[in-house]
């Protein structure tokens, strides 16, 4: 831990607060473009992967469900009620995926987070480091 000097001036103490205040910014700014930073490429990593599957799955689930309305032709069902059926399932499973994708991209997500807990922290401790000092300086008059 440092030596705090407790014959310091008022103008010392102003100058010492305002340099590690300074220092303090400093260190959280390039805290926050890290986290930033690295939230933005998981996401691009997670939009490539996306778009790579999808470029898969969307054929792939055309031939299925082309098969499942053939399959339910054979077992009998008019082509016509087996094509509703299927799409109906298709559609119902599309928009629950949709839904629960929405929801996982809100911008909430993509808040620094550790950074404004960070800050929070480093504001009480600043709070609690101005009073400290604010009592030792009237004391010391």
């Amino acid at each position: 831990m440092a030596h705090i000097e407790t014959n310091r001036s008022i103008p010392a103490i102003f100058v010492d607060l305002v340099n590690q205040f300074t220092a303090l910014v400093r260190k959280e700014g390039q805290l926050a473009r890290a986290e930033i930073s690295e939230k933005i490429s998981k996401i691009g990593i997670g939009l490539g992967l996306v778009v790579g599957g999808a470029v898969l799955v969307i054929p792939a689930l055309v031939i299925l469900l082309q098969a499942a309305v053939a399959g339910l032709a054979a077992a009998g069902i008019a082509v016509g009620w087996a094509s509703l059926a299927v799409g109906g399932a298709a559609l119902l499973i599309g928009l629950a995926l949709l839904a629960l994708g929405v929801s996982r991209l809100k911008a909430g997500r993509l808040v620094p987070s550790k950074t404004i807990e960070q800050l929070q922290r480093d504001a009480a401790v600043a709070s609690q480091q101005l009073r400290t000092d604010h009592g030792i300086a009237e004391r010391a008059v």
